[in-house]
């Protein structure tokens, strides 16, 4: 087991604020386009923000008071005069003007256009939406909830989707989207972003509609083993019952030691050849 270092948020608040927005991450990014009771349009990122229902869909965010002074900033005082939002999604293409649209301009500053980003008409909500943005949710607020007070205190914004726009280029005839063309980006702790290309795009199989057996139900070797990882005892227990041994699959290869077994299994696991695995196991245990 790993040694731990642990942070009390009260009595280490600086510290431990800096440290979980690295420990909680990634987070997506989205871009909140809002309106003032006058019409007056702010457009502000946010990487405190997801999607947490389907039906009904609501995304939410939430708009932190000022630290230094524990004051409301201009989107959530537009949510208050006016509970509509567009919610547009960050990718890679519009990430730095994303970071430079974070600057706290005044009141009545256009983001848009300091961003230089183009603001068009959404079809159900006032605020517009950002062209540049992949994918645009016009929302309407359900409710906001103050989680505090003071400074840095979030106010947690639940925003159900009432249509949704998506760049055409990125759907198939199907409508499915293609992930890797998507490009999305994430921030991290600090400065730090990371970006969602093919490279390190990779699919974790969904579990069985019927249980799985559980690792708890593997061969003890291999539950114990010092060289195969939780992961690849986890693909391995993903199976409604343990496998039976193929008479013509033997394992084409010899194997000094357990350990060496063992590192095949997990390569093999590692190129998704859970069968072949499987049977690797099951001749070690015959």
């Amino acid at each position: 087991m790993h040694e731990t270092t642990s942070f009390d948020p009260k009595q280490q608040q600086a510290t431990f604020d800096n440290l979980v927005k690295y420990a909680v991450a990634p987070r997506p990014i989205c871009f909140a386009s809002t309106m003032d009771a006058s019409g007056q349009v702010n457009l502000s990122p946010f990487s405190y923000f997801n999607f947490v229902s389907q039906q009904p869909p609501i995304c939410v965010f939430s708009p932190l008071r000022r630290m230094r002074d524990g004051s409301t900033k201009h989107t959530l005082d537009n949510l208050q005069e006016l509970d509509e939002v567009v919610i547009n999604i960050v990718n890679y293409s519009i990430v730095q003007q994303q970071s430079l649209a974070s600057t706290e301009y005044g009141k009545g500053i256009n983001e848009f256009e300091k961003a230089g980003l183009t603001a068009i008409p959404s079809l159900h909500v006032r605020p517009p939406r950002v062209a540049e943005s992949p994918v645009q949710l016009e929302c309407k607020v359900r409710d906001i909830i103050a989680l505090g007070d003071g400074p840095g205190a979030g106010n947690l914004v639940v925003a159900e989707i009432v249509h949704m726009h998506i760049h055409s280029h990125l759907l198939d005839e199907k409508n499915n989207i293609d992930q890797a063309e998507l490009d999305l980006v994430a921030r991290l702790g600090g400065d730090w972003y990371c970006r969602v290309t093919s490279d390190n795009l990779f699919i974790v199989p969904k579990p069985l509609r019927n249980l799985g057996i559980g690792i708890d139900q593997l061969p003890e070797t291999i539950r114990t083993s010092k060289v195969l990882s939780g992961n690849h005892l986890a693909l391995l227990a993903n199976v409604e019952a343990i496998p039976s041994m193929d008479p013509t699959g033997s394992p084409q290869h010899t194997f000094d030691n357990m350990e060496h077994a063992h590192r095949h299994i997990g390569n093999l696991l590692d190129e998704n050849k859970l069968h072949d695995a499987w049977q690797v196991v099951l001749h070690l245990e015959n």
